[in-house]
């Protein structure tokens, strides 16, 4: 990044800054992860005033704050940002979710669209696309809906064998494409199934 100079930072910022580029983009996304490894005052202030919480806005219907997940997922800590993920998914679903720490495959509907959308915006702008349900959904409809064929495809079995949480799965770009968020599969595929067939995708 030393090598871009000054006029290409200045580029870099004016583009982030840009309301008519899409918040949501993978680009911006990039871009703002690649600014906050300048080691430069003049960057760091850019950031703090106009990106401090993230590149993405923040949207929700329940009022929901999703500027931690942000702050998690900006710098890749996608361990750290798949359990608030799951935490946020809970609190979505509402107080018995919350307390239980898990979600019933009939509490999944009950999310709010601009919610659900709010966080897969999130994994995928920080993920540079790979990571996020509707790159989990794009999937799993490539396979027919058959869990055979598309848990071993995004790293989560091997033949007959479960992979074992969280040693086991990939916390990093390295990790197949749709290998994260995680969902929790321990009482079988509904719950996932509802995740990837939620009227949030409808229009994506």
């Amino acid at each position: 990044m030393a090598e871009t100079g000054e006029s290409g930072l200045e580029i870099l910022m004016e583009f982030l800054q840009n309301p008519k580029s899409d918040s949501s983009s993978v680009v911006k996304g990039k871009i703002y992860q690649v600014l906050r490894q300048v080691n430069l005052h003049k960057v760091d202030d850019f950031i703090q005033k106009h990106f401090s919480l993230g590149a993405v806005p923040i949207n929700s219907e329940l009022n929901i704050d999703y500027s931690h997940l942000q702050i998690k997922l900006a710098p890749q800590d996608f361990l750290e940002a798949d359990q608030l993920t799951m935490q946020k998914l809970c609190q979505l679903a509402g107080e018995a979710a919350r307390q239980r720490k898990w979600l019933y495959f009939s509490e999944v509907d009950g999310i709010p669209i601009t919610d659900l959308q709010t966080i897969n915006t999130l994994w995928l702008v920080y993920s540079e696309g790979k990571f996020g349900y509707s790159v989990q959904r794009e999937i799993w409809l490539g396979v027919g809906k058959n869990w055979d064929k598309l848990l071993p495809k995004i790293g989560w079995k091997s033949g007959n064998s479960w992979t074992r949480y969280p040693n086991e799965f990939t916390w990093d770009l390295s990790a197949p494409r749709s290998h994260l968020p995680l969902s929790n599969l321990l009482r079988g595929v509904r719950m996932f199934a509802s995740l990837l067939s939620h009227p949030a995708w409808c229009n994506i």
